[in-house]
């Protein structure tokens, strides 16, 4: 992922376990997934000019995370 090695080293912890990047117009989407005592996460970044939100997805909800995703598209694709 070319530049965000360099996103990386300047967050506090950078123990990522897998990282994914998605550019959409002008905002950048970083997904980590990252483990604590407490389990297995993914971290979703958005930045948007240098703004950036953060959002927590704990790991053993990621299919409900994913499957209401999937049903927003088909939403948006009109095969509700």
């Amino acid at each position: 992922m070319i530049g965000y090695e360099e996103e990386k080293r300047g967050s506090q912890n950078n123990d990522a376990i897998h990282t994914e990047k998605v550019v959409a117009d002008r905002k950048i989407f970083f997904l980590d997934l990252k483990e604590n005592d407490r389990g297995q996460f993914v971290k979703i970044t958005e930045d948007v000019r240098g703004r950036r939100d953060t959002i927590m997805v704990p790991a053993e909800f990621l299919g409900d995370f994913i499957d209401a995703l999937q049903a927003i598209e088909d939403a948006v694709e009109g095969e509700e």
